[in-house]
């Protein structure tokens, strides 16, 4: 490599990118050691008891049966749209978060490049938006070894949802641009699959409109987003 680059080898590789890395005759180790001791420093642990890692082996796991389900989707995600919010041209904002598990991992905020007739117009172009990114993820995910079934995409706006599930065309919607009616495809083989939501619990609301404290910090806690001092 230093036949091609500028290089200064000064020793063996030890630290890099906040691992310590060891070069054994019986191979390569890495360790995170001085991040977790700085961890336990930086919030005061270092006299902190000592406890064993494994699990208790009296310990017997047992069904909660007043407990909450647990969410089994993998891979879901939330699409929303503020119809006509640009004073000057009139166009809508599409939103959108995506989540693996309950960690948020994507989102957009962006506004549409036509103007919507209507509230379920543009939600329905949000929604497609919102398709597209959860193909990409899927995607991803197989290439990972995770091979998900039907994503679910929610939805606020009931039109949009209905629309999508509708291949007839109607006076409401024929007008609407060939290129976002990709989602009915989707529906009828059943690779996304459109669910609405309240409009209190829809998290893509952060990503297209100013929001009162409440609704704001509400919906940033349910994200999983939050103040680090």
């Amino acid at each position: 490599m230093s036949h091609e680059f500028e290089m200064s080898l000064v020793s063996e590789l030890s630290y890099f990118l906040g691992f310590q890395i060891r070069q054994l005759d019986d191979g390569i180790f890495i360790t995170q050691a001085k991040y977790a001791k700085n961890l336990v420093k930086k919030f005061g642990l270092e006299n902190a008891k000592h406890c064993d890692t494994p699990m208790s082996t009296t310990l017997k796991l047992s069904k909660d049966a007043s407990g909450k389900s647990v969410e089994q989707t993998l891979y879901r995600g939330f699409s929303d749209a503020d119809w006509a919010g640009n004073c000057d041209d009139r166009k809508s904002t599409s939103g959108g978060c995506f989540f693996l598990g309950n960690n948020l991992v994507s989102w957009f905020c962006k506004k549409q490049n036509s103007i919507s007739l209507s509230t379920a117009e543009a939600e329905y172009i949000a929604a497609r938006s919102g398709c597209t990114q959860l193909l990409w993820m899927k995607q991803m995910l197989v290439d990972y070894g995770f091979n998900q079934g039907t994503l679910t995409l929610f939805c606020d706006n009931m039109s949009a949802i209905n629309i999508s599930k509708n291949p007839v065309q109607h006076s409401r919607t024929k007008h609407i641009d060939i290129c976002h009616h990709f989602i009915r495809e989707l529906v009828e083989n059943k690779c996304i699959v459109l669910e609405h939501v309240g409009i209190n619990d829809q998290l893509a609301d952060l990503f297209t409109k100013p929001l009162d404290a409440t609704q704001f910090k509400t919906l940033s806690r349910s994200t999983g987003i939050c103040l680090v001092e």
